[in-house]
This record gives C-alpha cells, sequence and structure tokens, in this order.
C-alpha cells in the first residue's frame, strides 16, 4: 500500500525525489502521510482537492481487499 501511494505522489509531483510517504499507526487505522515539496502541493490537492480526493479514493480502494482501513494525508515537506 505504501508503494502504492508513493508511485502517485512521484508520478504526480514535478520532484519526485522530494515524495516521502510515512505509515503510522491510528487505532484500527492505517494513516499514509505523502509529504511533497511545497511547490507540487497544488498537483497533489488540485482544484477544490479533486486529485486528493481521487488519491484517497484508490488506496482505500486498494486496501478493501487486504481489509484493512487507512486515510492518507498529503502535506508540505520541511526543509
Amino acid at each position: 500500500m505504501k508503494n502504492l501511494v508513493e508511485f502517485i505522489g512521484k508520478s504526480l509531483a514535478s520532484h519526485p525525489e522530494e515524495v516521502v510517504v510515512d505509515v503510522r499507526e491510528k487505532g484500527r487505522e492505517l494513516v499514509y502521510t505523502l509529504y511533497a515539496a511545497p511547490d507540487d502541493m497544488g498537483r497533489l490537492i488540485g482544484k477544490g482537492g479533486r486529485i486528493a480526493n481521487a488519491i484517497r479514493t484508490v488506496v482505500k480502494a486498494s486496501a478493501i481487499k487486504s481489509g484493512v482501513q487507512v486515510h492518507v494525508e498529503i502535506e508540505e515537506r520541511q526543509a
């Protein structure tokens, strides 16, 4: 699942080398945090959050087969 989030993030970013995915467990849910360069935030979120919602939908659909609940957050990577 982490590879999927990382692949999507790197595919959309103009600075793919700065894309990092962190995974943490929060109760019964896995939280994937996608960190990207400040310049790429608009590309990953999209107008009205459409791209971010699409990323979340794809990851959640993939997680259903694994029987895991997931949540995807997108944050700016700090230097």
